[in-house]
């Protein structure tokens, strides 16, 4: 498995510990593949947003820790303009039996639901560990959401920056992107879980 593989040769600098990690011993080696924090398509993350980003990236993180057994840990959230969480979700595509129940979509889901009035999220941000798929990105795109922050680069199926970068190239929406949002701490996510499984 690609993951796999990709996780275990990834290491960061020591920050702050999700609830559901229990160590962190992590360097930096010469010549990562990480990536900085920044905004796809050029810019610098605006600094109205920086700091609340990395607090809902902290509780995406935290809802990925809840993942059911047996999927790949990621956590997504749904924040309306005010800041107030709308949804949150974790990938569910073992534990459901269901190839599109990703925790993006099914926190683009519940966050409609939770509005009530619309299918239309254009005031709200989702927030991922992990860079949305194609699959994921197009949902978002398609809801109409003005933001995607995420944490971790995709490098195999990353449609927001890594390997394509759909936002930026719809024809009817465009959505502002920030990826490398606590990139460590979702990689160490990821690479803890990968290395459960060996």
């Amino acid at each position: 498995m690609w993951l796999r593989s990709w996780a275990s040769t990834r290491s960061s600098p020591t920050c702050w510990t999700p609830t559901c990690l229990t160590t962190r011993t992590m360097t930096t080696e010469p010549g990562s593949p990480a990536q900085p924090d920044r905004l796809i398509g050029g810019g610098l993350p605006r600094q109205g947003g920086h700091v609340a980003d990395e607090e809902l990236m902290r509780q995406a993180i935290d809802v990925a820790c809840s993942t059911p057994p047996g999927d790949v840990p990621v956590g997504a959230l749904v924040v309306d303009a005010d800041g107030t969480v709308l949804a949150t979700a974790t990938n569910r595509r073992e534990q459901d039996a269901d190839p599109l129940a990703h925790a993006e979509v099914l926190a683009l889901r519940q966050a409609v639901r939770a509005l009530g009035d619309s299918w239309r999220l254009e005031r709200c941000t989702l927030v991922v560990t992990l860079e949305p798929c194609a699959m994921c990105a197009g949902a978002a795109l398609g809801a109409r959401v003005g933001r995607i922050v995420f944490g971790a680069y995709e490098p195999r199926t990353g449609a927001c920056g890594s390997v394509w970068d759909l936002p930026r190239e719809a024809l009817l929406h465009k959505a502002e992107v920030r990826g490398g949002v606590l990139q460590p701490e979702c990689e160490q996510l990821l690479r803890g879980f990968f290395e459960k499984l060996r």
